[in-house]
């Protein structure tokens, strides 16, 4: 986002926060409902429109916002999309991505309460590894023509009973409203929210081998030194790499296994 879609958002996460650091808002419910209002919205072209309309005042596109949802929503809800929309915006589609997003946040701010936070992106990276190793579970959950229902049911036979709910419930999101996204889009954007949320950053790791919790906490540490910031690992096994770490934070990639080196080698070796 950019411009004064930017600062809305900005807006409403301290919006959100406000309102979360009263420990009688539930979190969960809140996800829920600002998740419906995401899909009514990237439904409802002509009122996204109309909500993100410069032409008209901010309290006049509150005040439309809550006649709408008041008595469908919380009035926490309310609240938090009424003062979305009296913000500025540089498109109308910021609006519904704010939204979605203040409704990502929410659900891991309940994970956070429930300390349950990094159980969930865990569970958000392993579904991740899963799909993306399995084509028939991957084209079954993002082929256009299969209908919400059966994608929502198949992934709570997958993760029902298996993993949080707050899982759960942004995979079915994810996965039933994708909004033009990819799968593995999705599940970066909501592992790099909950990363914030505890001032982290996320690290790929791809070994040969399980690394053991002693290795885990001495490379954490060791990125942490490095990058100034605490560091969450997403351990990936690939026996491909044949031994040492491969380690990727955003797009900077410390590549210290033995085929990366062979490669090398043998690229040195062609010149």
């Amino acid at each position: 986002m950019i411009g004064a879609s930017r600062e809305a958002l900005a807006a409403g996460r301290e919006n959100l926060q406000s309102l979360t650091d009263n420990t009688s808002v539930d979190a969960a419910k809140l996800a829920e409902e600002l998740a419906a209002v995401t899909v009514l919205l990237d439904r409802e072209v002509s009122l996204r429109r109309v909500l993100t309309d410069p032409s008209r005042s901010g309290q006049d596109k509150a005040q439309l916002a809550g006649s709408l949802l008041s008595g469908q929503v919380s009035g926490e809800a309310v609240d938090l999309v009424s003062g979305l929309v009296r913000s500025r915006w540089s498109g109308a589609r910021d609006l519904v991505d704010s939204v979605e997003e203040l409704s990502a946040l929410a659900e891991i701010i309940a994970a956070d309460r429930a300390g349950v936070l990094d159980d969930l992106e865990d569970e958000l990276f392993r579904f991740g590894r899963v799909v993306s190793g399995s084509h028939e579970l991957r084209s079954a959950l993002t082929e256009p023509k299969a209908g919400t229902a059966a994608k929502a049911e198949l992934i709570k036979k997958l993760l029902g009973g298996r993993a949080n709910p707050g899982t759960v419930r942004l995979v079915t999101a994810l996965v039933t409203h994708p909004r033009g996204r990819s799968l593995e889009q999705g599940l970066e954007t909501y592992s790099k929210l909950a990363a914030a949320r505890r001032g982290r950053v996320v690290a790929l790791v791809t070994t040969a081998v399980p690394l053991s919790d002693a290795q885990k906490e001495r490379l954490a540490a060791s990125l942490a030194g490095l990058y100034g910031r605490q560091v969450h690992l997403n351990i990936d096994i690939d026996p491909q790499v044949l031994g040492g770490v491969r380690v990727q934070i955003g797009d900077e990639i410390i590549d210290g296994t033995v085929s990366s080196r062979l490669e090398g080698a043998r690229q040195a070796l062609e010149g």
